[in-house]
């Protein structure tokens, strides 16, 4: 992805030194800053506080701390306990779990094997997301309008993106797309990164509130809605940020095809059904605060909500398959059904 002129991953490894970097999310879209972690430890937790996020990238982070703890120390018990640790950082988005799984696997032969596999794994996520953009880009039509929720885009991912890679390439192929955004409460993924990324790639697009998709939905102003993913089972079934299933409810309303974008690395064929999904269940705080800058650029936090109140924040819901019209994946476009051929 192009930000000012020049292309950035997401996150990204120096063998020599053992390094991960990484765009710091928590300070977009007021500051552009890349941070870096020289252990594990500190990679992992980038994880947990979301300094990266969505699915992919997630995933590709989890790889990268993994071989950093295999270049860290020898001691296989260690590695275990390194592995432990990265793992429970978030417990809902699959990639994770078959980055660390992978890394680990192939460090038994060697260290430079975790490491060559732990950059595979990042190779393949803008790969395979670059993919999906070719084959969702035959879905859109010249000035579609499309809903999104949540960012599934580049920085979701280690280039490209899931739910942007087919707008992005509608963009790049003059077919003008248009892209309303969810602002995606609490943490406003969509207001904040989305619509940086759109904004940075010249896409036309406008933020909207959580609660209005139905609104423009019933006009008739929204033609398709595509989101991502964090885990899809074997049947189908998706977890995807809070607030995707009413979006997939109102879309089966009104007739709006509902499109699921993921690499096959988010499909967990070992579970049956969204009804076995961890879902995290985030700080309050997430909730009851905003941030953002003054006229200084100084960034406040902010309450929002009625002081002494607590809250309940569910960081996922599931939607079920039968909402989803296809998967626009790095295979294809698939019918829910069709996912266990893969199996």
């Amino acid at each position: 992805m192009i930000i000012e002129g020049k292309h950035y991953r997401t996150v990204w490894f120096d063998q020599d030194t053992n390094v991960v970097s990484m765009i710091n999310q928590i300070k977009l879209p007021f500051e552009f800053e890349i941070v870096h972690f020289s252990d594990y430890r500190q990679t992992a937790e980038a994880i947990r506080n979301m300094t990266v996020r969505g699915a992919g990238a997630i995933g590709a982070t989890a790889g990268y701390a993994m071989a950093q703890a295999f270049v860290e120390t020898e001691d296989w018990e260690l590695r275990q306990e390194a592995r432990d640790f990265i793992e429970n950082t978030r417990p809902t988005a699959v990639n994770l779990f078959y980055a660390t799984a992978k890394v680990f696997e192939a460090g038994r032969a060697s260290v430079s094997e975790a490491i060559g596999m732990a950059q595979m794994i990042a190779d393949e996520d803008a790969d395979g997301c670059q993919r999906i953009g070719e084959y969702g880009n035959t879905l859109i039509q010249h000035k579609q309008r499309i809903l999104t929720h949540c960012n599934a885009g580049w920085l979701a991912f280690v280039d490209y993106g899931s739910a942007l890679s087919p707008v992005y390439a509608a963009h790049n192929a003059g077919k003008q797309p248009f892209v309303y955004v969810d602002e995606t409460r609490p943490r406003g993924q969509g207001a904040r990164l989305t619509a940086y990324e759109l904004f940075q790639n010249e896409v036309e697009h406008r933020i909207i509130a959580d609660n209005a998709a139905a609104f423009y939905m019933a006009k008739g102003d929204i033609n398709m809605v595509i989101t991502g993913a964090d885990r899809i089972t074997a049947n189908g079934d998706v977890a995807n940020k809070i607030g995707t299933m009413e979006k997939a409810i109102l879309a089966k309303e009104f007739g709006i095809p509902f499109y699921v974008a993921a690499p096959f690395s988010t499909i967990d064929f070992a579970m049956e059904s969204g009804a076995l999904i961890p879902i995290e269940e985030r700080d309050d705080e997430e909730l009851l605060y905003h941030e953002g800058p003054d006229e200084q650029n100084t960034i406040h936090k902010v309450r929002m909500a009625s002081p002494g109140s607590l809250g309940l924040n569910p960081a996922f819901d599931v939607t079920p398959a039968k909402y989803i019209k296809a998967f626009i994946t790095d295979k294809g476009i698939l019918k829910p059904d069709e996912l266990k051929q893969f199996q």
